[in-house]
């Protein structure tokens, strides 16, 4: 049996120039797509976190839906979604931040975290690392305390672990 790893890169398609011209995106619909590496990957996931004593899942949207809701289930505990600006209906916090293509903002619902709560943020990719750091600001201002942040596949080459310092980082597959 091939390690996971191998696996998870060979089965995330790569296109050239999306969403702009000179990004190279890792599409992962190819890796959900096989249900049997799908749950590998949160196997895998299951088996880093399971002794963490979390909380809460927060993944951001949307890919890091697919990534976290699966987890929080697996290890029975809450999962927050991480929503771009305007997509929650209720009380939110908001926080800004630059991505390697433009702004962005990113909102949680206020009550959505309880002071204490301990947290791993999840997304399908961790890239420059500054839409996981806008996930974990939120978690904090709400009075969480961010255990770690877990992808799929991280681009090493961005050096997005640099933007979440002080924290466990955590990735399945790594593109260096």
């Amino acid at each position: 049996m091939a390690k996971l790893e191998d696996d998870v890169k060979k089965a995330i398609r790569n296109i050239p120039d999306y969403p702009k011209k000179g990004i190279g995106f890792k599409d992962l619909t190819t890796l959900w797509g096989d249900g049997k590496l799908s749950k590998r990957v949160t196997d895998a996931l299951e088996r880093k976190w399971k002794g963490a004593r979390l909380d809460k899942i927060v993944g951001v949207e949307a890919r890091g839906f697919i990534v976290g809701a699966p987890l929080a289930d697996r290890l029975g505990i809450g999962f927050v979604p991480a929503r771009k600006v305007g997509k929650l209906p209720a009380k939110k916090v908001s926080v800004n931040y630059e991505l390697e293509y433009g702004r962005q903002g990113l909102e949680m619902h206020a009550d959505s975290i309880k002071k204490g709560d301990r947290v791993l943020v999840v997304d399908d990719l961790l890239a420059t690392g500054g839409t996981s750091k806008a996930a974990g600001t939120l978690v904090e201002k709400l009075g969480g305390r961010v255990v770690g942040f877990s992808f799929v596949t991280e681009l090493g080459f961005l050096n997005g672990r640099e933007k979440l310092t002080g924290y466990e980082v955590h990735s399945i597959s790594k593109y260096d």
